[in-house]
C-alpha cells in the first residue's frame, strides 16, 4: 500500500481512482464495509483504491479539548486499512487552515485535482467541508459537475444497532470489551510502552508489566480483564495476560494504571512497545482488607483468565 502525507504529496501519475474519506477510527465493521466496497469497485474498474483520512482527529482542531478517545493509533489504523486490500492511504494533516476549506473547495482540491476521483464511496452519514456543510446530496451534485459518481455503502447494523466509533467508545468506556469486539470484528487493542511501577506485584508473587499508553487511548473501565499481550518483532505469538486497570485501591493508589500479569512468563519487558487485546471483563476493582485476600483473588483472576483464553 502506498502512503502519502497530505494530498499535495499524491504523485501526478496516479490516474483515476476510487476514493473513500473518513476518520475511520477503529476501522470497525461499518468502516470495513465502506472501504471494502471501494476496493471492489476499484478492482472492477481497473483503478486505484484510495482511502483519505485525517490526523489529528478533526474534533481536536474544530473544538480544542474535545478530542475523543482513540480506538486505533495512526500506525495501527494504517495496518488495518492495508489488510483490506487498499492500494493507497492519504493522511491529510487536519490543520486550522484545512478546517476552513469549503465543501466545494475540498471536493475540487482533494478529490478532483489531487486524486482524480472517478467514484467516491461513502456511508449516508458522511459530512465534509467547513462546518460539515457538505453531505451526500451535495457530493453527488458536485460529482455531476466534476465528472465522478457517488456510491452509497449501506451502514452495518445488528439487531437495529448501527456500528459506529462513538458506540464502540461507549462500550470500551463501560468495560464491555465483548460488545466492542463484536462491533470491531476483533478485540479492542491498547498499545504502549512497558515502564517500571511500584514493584508491588513482584513482592506478592505476581509481577506486572505497567503499560504507559497514549494520552488519548481508549482505555477500558476500571476492572480486571482477560487479554492477550502482543510483543513486537520476532517474539512469537500472543501471551495470555490478566490485566488490572485502576488506581490500586487496596494500596490507596491515585494514579490510574494499566497493569498486565503475563501468565507463565519470566522474561523482561521493560522498555518494549507492546499491545493488549482485551477479550473479556472478569470483575470490577475492589478494596481488600489485606494482602492475603488480594493474592487469593489474583490467583482466581489468573485461573479465570486461563480458562477464558484456552
Amino acid at each position: 500500500m502506498q502512503r502519502w502525507r497530505g494530498y499535495e504529496a499524491v504523485p501526478g501519475g496516479l490516474g483515476r481512482s476510487v476514493v473513500t474519506i473518513g476518520v475511520f477510527d477503529g476501522v470497525h465493521r461499518g468502516h470495513q464495509a465502506i472501504i471494502g466496497h471501494a476496493v471492489k469497485r476499484a478492482r472492477d474498474l481497473g483503478l486505484q483504491s484510495v482511502v483519505v483520512t485525517f490526523d489529528p482527529h478533526p474534533a481536536e482542531v474544530v473544538r480544542p479539548g474535545s478530542h475523543p478517545a482513540v480506538l486505533t493509533e495512526p500506525v495501527r489504523k494504517a495496518e488495518l486499512i492495508e489488510q483490506l486490500g487498499v492500494d493507497a492511504l492519504c493522511v491529510v494533516p487536519f490543520t486550522p487552515a484545512f478546517s476552513q476549506l469549503s465543501a466545494e473547495a475540498f471536493v475540487h482540491d482533494v478529490l478532483v485535482e489531487a486524486l482524480h476521483a472517478a467514484v467516491v464511496v461513502e456511508g449516508d452519514n458522511f459530512r465534509f467541508g467547513h462546518r460539515a456543510a457538505g453531505d451526500l446530496a451535495m457530493l453527488t451534485n458536485l460529482g455531476r459537475t466534476f465528472g465522478f459518481t457517488v456510491e452509497q455503502a449501506p451502514l452495518v447494523a445488528e439487531e437495529g444497532l448501527v456500528f459506529s466509533s462513538t458506540y464502540i467508545r461507549s462500550c470500551v468506556d463501560a468495560g464491555d470489551v465483548a460488545a466492542a469486539a463484536a462491533a470491531l470484528g476483533r478485540p479492542h487493542r491498547v498499545g504502549g510502552v512497558i515502564v517500571r511501577g511500584d514493584q508491588r506485584g513482584r513482592e506478592i508473587g505476581f509481577p506486572t508489566a505497567n503499560l504507559m499508553c497514549h494520552r488519548y487511548a481508549a482505555i477500558p473501565a476500571d476492572g480486571v480483564y482477560a487479554a492477550r499481550l502482543i510483543r513486537g518483532g520476532r517474539h512469537g505469538g500472543p501471551l495470555p495476560a490478566s490485566v488490572s486497570i485502576g488506581t490500586n485501591p487496596t494500596f490507596s493508589g491515585r494514579e490510574r494504571r494499566v497493569e498486565a500479569y503475563v501468565l507463565d512468563f519470566a522474561g523482561d519487558l521493560y522498555g518494549e512497545r507492546v499491545s493488549l487485546d482485551f477479550v473479556a471483563h472478569l470483575r470490577e476493582q475492589r478494596v481488600y482488607p489485606g494482602i492475603e485476600p488480594l493474592v487469593a483473588q489474583i490467583r482466581e483472576d489468573v485461573e479465570q483468565t486461563r480458562s477464558v483464553l484456552a
